[in-house]
């Protein structure tokens, strides 16, 4: 009698394995190097100003260049790892971005900078959907959310990491070696990667190619499992059209689909705004540069607890009853910002609060997209929600300069600021309305 195996269910049976410990840090290493490498400009551009005597402004649209190649990626990529697999895009974005942070120190002009920046953003794009979707697939119900979550902290840790490099290197080796560094290691994780990643069980076992060796990988998990390369695997899903658009508004999935691109656009529009901008605004309103920029980093530290405690509070109740107060919270912290009259102990509280639900919230919303779509169509669903979503992170830094230019007051600006956290409660809340499709129902996490 032909041996049936269920691997949803052998998964969530099994602790975890030091094999699932393995993906969950390989794809930790390469989100690590995403954010070291998406944060690199950032960190090198004043001495890039200074060798190259150019101006402050003149660096905007290499920045910008980096943010559009990022969001072309996310649309491009994620439909190509459903139709060919993670493990294969994975490997080959991290391979590409890496020679291309390795070409960048030969630019010489703002338009070559320009032009590799896109190119290099291009691959990055390609990394967080498709590390969101293999380390969900390969975590158990009950601790999903967190492991990914956990795994999206390597972002942060990569920019928090980048920074001190960057300080460490530049005085003594030049710019140049930021790039020299945030290129040779990712190169090195992309070979790891193809001796150690594994494909996505379910999508193998969905797609019929190369099935054997999902024995191979389950008994990694389950070293007392009796599955053999002949056994049949079920993964509680039908087969369906691989890495297509169309797909994301079929069979009850338009409403859902357009609320998750809405959310993920008000929220980076939120978060690119504050990152760029805060520390200016607070040392115009008066305070010093380095209480500012103290200020600033604030935001990312609570970004980092929010992660971390999102993912377990999630998993314990649910997507609607974590996101929904915690965007509303957002909005009320943003608004706190603004207030002249608030103490130095206050603002910081506020903007700790804001980065917990903004900046925190972000991984959140990438899990519950990673959660809502069907292993077909689940790189698909991630990059282009974030895709879309990177169209407001463009939008964030452009629009806080126009509010500051028009020079309204703090408490105005920080008003404003406080509604696209307040829309996105909205759209949470329209998500968990009845529909044939219940996004936030734990069974299906």
């Amino acid at each position: 009698m032909e041996q049936q195996v269920d691997i949803p269910a052998l998964i969530d049976n099994n602790k975890i394995s030091a094999f699932q410990i393995g993906v969950y840090l390989l794809c930790g290493l390469c989100i690590l190097m995403d954010g070291f490498d998406v944060q690199a400009m950032g960190y090198v551009a004043p001495a890039i100003i200074q060798e190259w005597h150019v101006s402050k402004a003149s660096l905007g649209p290499v920045f910008g260049a980096g943010l559009l190649g990022m969001l072309v990626g996310s649309l491009v990529f994620s439909v190509m790892a459903d139709k060919i697999g993670r493990r294969p895009v994975l490997i080959g974005a991290t391979m590409f971005f890496s020679v291309c942070m390795l070409l960048t120190p030969s630019c010489t002009t703002l338009e070559q900078l320009q032009w590799l920046r896109f190119v290099t953003g291009v691959g990055l794009g390609a990394i967080m959907p498709n590390v969101m979707a293999l380390a969900g697939e390969y975590s158990p119900l009950r601790r999903r959310v967190t492991l990914m979550m956990l795994v999206s902290c390597g972002f942060t840790v990569g920019a928090v990491v980048g920074g001190l490099a960057s300080a460490a290197l530049i005085p003594s080796y030049g710019w140049q070696s930021v790039f020299y560094v945030g290129g040779v290691l990712p190169l090195a994780i992309g070979v790891l990667m193809i001796f150690m990643l594994p494909e996505s069980m379910q999508y193998v076992v969905l797609s019929g190619k190369r099935v054997e060796r999902v024995a191979q990988w389950l008994r990694r998990i389950d070293p007392t499992s009796t599955v053999h390369a002949g056994s049949r695997y079920l993964v509680h899903e039908k087969t369906g059209k691989r890495g297509s658009v169309a797909e994301l508004f079929r069979e009850g999935r338009a409403r859902t689909t357009v609320l998750l691109w809405l959310v993920n656009f008000l929220n980076l529009l939120n978060l690119y705004f504050l990152s760029n901008w805060l520390p200016t605004i607070l040392k115009d309103a008066g305070m010093s540069t380095s209480m500012a920029v103290l200020a600033g980093t604030i935001l990312p530290v609570g970004g980092t607890i929010g992660t971390l405690m999102m993912g377990q509070l999630i998993d314990r109740s649910s997507f609607g009853r974590v996101l929904i107060p915690g965007f509303l919270v957002a909005s009320v912290a943003i608004v706190l910002i603004g207030r002249p009259e608030a103490s130095l102990a206050f603002l910081f509280l506020a903007i700790l609060v804001a980065g917990f639900c903004i900046v925190g919230g972000q991984p959140a919303v990438n899990a519950l997209a990673a959660n809502y779509y069907p292993t077909t169509l689940r790189s698909t669903g991630i990059g282009w929600s974030l895709g879309v979503g990177r169209v407001g992170s463009i939008i964030g830094p452009v629009l806080g300069g126009e509010l500051i230019r028009m020079n309204w007051p703090n408490s105005t600006i920080f008003v404003i600021a406080a509604v696209p956290a307040l829309l996105s409660a909205l759209m949470l809340w329209m998500m968990d309305r009845p529909q044939p499709a219940q996004i936030f129902e734990r069974e299906l996490a």
